[in-house]
């Protein structure tokens, strides 16, 4: 695959307009346009908090991980804010991206952060 059709999203802000208003609908119709073969959502943070707890981001990202999305959480994160098992319930690979975040730095995937 070439690098440039990879894309990830970075989701670091809680505010809900802007997680539904731009990481989601992004994430989604980046995948039901073919504008990126592959797509991946981290979440990172406070949005680990606003997916466990609120229904309308968790119906929003079945619906991008039905597109093709792929999400993933830091688990430093969820394991700090009790929602580990929340999260991994919802099929969200949860796992520590540390290293993985430098890579994807260092590298030449796109990352776009919000």
């Amino acid at each position: 695959m070439d690098e440039s059709d990879k894309l990830f999203i970075l989701w670091t802000n809680a505010d809900i307009l802007t997680s539904d208003k731009m990481v989601l609908m992004y994430a989604t119709n980046s995948m039901l346009s073919r504008w990126w073969k592959e797509v991946t959502v981290i979440i990172w943070g406070a949005t680990a908090k606003l997916v466990a707890e609120n229904s309308m981001i968790q119906e929003k990202i079945e619906i991008a991980a039905h597109a093709g999305v792929h999400f993933s959480a830091c688990k430093a994160c969820a394991d700090q804010l009790g929602v580990t098992d929340i999260l991994s319930g919802f099929g969200i690979d949860v796992a520590y991206w540390g290293e993985g975040l430098t890579d994807i730095l260092k590298g030449k995937d796109k990352l776009i952060t919000i």
